[in-house]
């Protein structure tokens, strides 16, 4: 017998005696510390991939030698003389939110394995638990070392408290969240695993490592495929639970409802993350290169979409085609990706990282790439560019330049900024905002206790202060700044700027330059208009963009 075939047949034999090992109890019924709306009597029980932690240990541990010996290799290589600063500013942001995902996903698995009766998938989610704690942990290990070796560590030695009370860094946290709360199956497998796992971590793993590189930063493309060489396994356990779910017709309801929210709110979330990076955190402007767009539509539209996700109509379940068209009319069409950028770079005094201004350069790239960019975003960059140093003039988002402040979408939290798709409604007694008719229909119809008639008390809530702006209602910029934290250690330059420039102190923006702004929040003053003031405000809204201009304007 050839030797292959005898440890693949020595791995069943370990995989099928590891089920042995699972057992339920007899005298007590076991507590539903993590409820689900599902049921999983008809189930079928089959692990695709027979995880073993016997070869899984040592795969792991080889991997994990590359990663730290490429880090070792970086410093003495002076790889952080060579990489572009506007990429590692913008890995402030990127690297305070990611290894929350990762840890939330840990946390996560608990809730599946309690949620499925099938010992044979609990061991590959055990498996996945390790691997979603080892992806922090190499994560937060890069994140060190960018701040011990980068010229400009601040912003990166404030990351964990910063992410999580920025105005773009809650975004994420939001979306991390969405993996631990709520209905189990909803949370760990539907929104985490065949959607954010299966589908989004194409670009977030392979597409923006390949810019990395392209800015001199190996590092990034070393641990993050590493991390993305684990995600079949967890592709596996995700597919899996979903179709021990399809044996069953009676979940069928919900798993067409979580498809919806959880295929939107990760293209709202990691689309206008991952596509700002990639797009404006980058110098190579080499037209070869694949723009955002174009390498949304290999990874996710023609490898998710069209191989995985609508092969599972055969199973007689209904796929959001709809919203997969949209999202790409977003991106394509309706200038998502820019529009988040600009939203992005307009609130930089309250951010934790510097914004570099586009050039030229990067205007030449962009409308060669995307056909029409520069007579939408074309002059606000240019006003961002001239406005970088403090001149008299104040920060950018307080001066007119024709953007009008967005309002938040209160279900993914990225501002309503494609204006004319804009809603609002009335929920729970207030008014809120939502970026797209999905999110309204997330908060409204789908996280409620009863979805079409039928008792969903597992499904999750969208609670709390979501909207980062209601916060810091009316208080002075200046006093935002320093709540946040986001003030060096002189005591009045502030961390985040518009621009690169360190050397000159005059160009650097300070807590002065900031005094005597007030911050309004939009939803709050939403809610305090009459009716009729209201509904002529969201009429006038809705009229404008894009890229945020005020309706009659151009």
């Amino acid at each position: 017998m050839p030797a292959a075939t005898a440890r693949r047949q020595s791995r069943t034999k370990i995989h099928d005696k590891i089920q042995e090992l699972s057992w339920d109890p007899t005298f007590a019924t076991p507590v539903d510390k993590y409820p689900t709306d599902y049921t999983f009597e008809k189930a079928p029980k089959k692990d695709p991939m027979k995880q073993v932690l016997r070869s899984y240990f040592p795969m792991e541990e080889e991997k994990d030698q590359r990663v730290f010996g490429a880090m070792d290799g970086a410093i003495r290589g002076n790889m952080f003389r060579h990489v572009q600063q506007r990429w590692m500013e913008w890995q402030k942001l990127f690297l305070s939110i990611i290894p929350f995902p990762e840890i939330s996903a840990a946390r996560a698995m608990p809730l599946a394995i309690n949620a499925v009766p099938n010992p044979e998938v609990h061991n590959g989610l055990a498996v996945q638990m390790i691997d979603e704690v080892r992806h922090s942990t190499i994560q937060m290990n890069l994140k060190r070392l960018y701040m011990n070796h980068y010229i400009d560590p601040a912003g990166f030695d404030i990351t964990e408290k910063a992410f999580s009370n920025c105005y773009a860094g809650t975004i994420g946290r939001q979306f991390g969240e969405g993996f631990i709360t709520g209905d189990a199956i909803t949370a760990a497998d539907i929104y985490l695993t065949i959607v954010a796992e299966t589908a989004f971590t194409n670009t977030l793993f392979v597409a923006m490592p390949s810019e990395a590189a392209a800015n001199g930063d190996y590092l990034l493309p070393t641990v993050f495929h590493s991390v993305q060489s684990d995600e079949s396994r967890h592709i596996s356990n995700g597919y899996s639970i979903i179709l021990m779910a399809l044996a069953d017709e009676r979940n069928r309801e919900l798993l067409e409802r979580d498809l919806r929210y959880a295929w939107w709110n990760n293209h709202a979330v990691v689309d206008a993350a991952i596509g700002t990076f990639i797009e404006y955190g980058t110098k190579d402007r080499r037209k070869d290169r694949e723009s955002y767009a174009e390498a949304w539509r290999r990874w996710i539209y023609d490898d998710y979409y069209r191989s995985y996700l609508m092969p599972l109509e055969k199973y007689g379940l209904k796929v959001p085609h709809d919203l997969v068209e949209e999202a790409w009319n977003r991106i394509w069409n309706k200038g998502y990706i820019h529009e988040v950028a600009q939203f992005f770079a307009t609130g930089w005094p309250v951010n934790f990282w510097r914004i570099d201004p586009m050039t030229d350069e990067d205007f030449e790239w962009f409308e060669y790439k995307y056909p029409g960019w520069y007579d939408k975003y074309g002059k606000w960059w240019e006003n961002y560019g001239a406005m970088r140093h403090p001149n008299g003039h104040h920060p950018i988002a307080f001066e007119d330049v024709n953007y009008q402040y967005p309002h938040r979408c209160w279900t993914c939290m990225v501002p309503a900024l494609i204006r004319e798709d804009m809603v609002v409604d009335k929920v729970d007694g207030q008014w809120r905002t939502y970026c797209s008719e999905t999110c309204r229909w997330t908060d409204k119809v789908a996280f409620r206790p009863e979805y079409k008639g039928r008792a969903t008390p597992s499904m999750g809530r969208l609670t709390g202060k979501r909207e980062w702006e209601t916060l810091y209602h009316n208080w002075d910029l200046a006093d935002i700044q320093k709540d946040l934290g986001y003030v060096r250690d002189d005591g009045k330059t502030l961390i985040p700027q518009p621009h690169l420039d360190l050397d000159d102190p005059k160009k650097l923006w300070t807590l002065d330059d900031c005094k005597g702004l007030p911050f309004p929040s939009p939803n709050v003053t939403l809610n305090e208009m009459s009716d009729q003031e209201r509904e002529e405000f969201v009429a006038q809204y809705k009229a404008g963009g894009p890229a945020g201009r005020f309706a009659g304007r151009s």
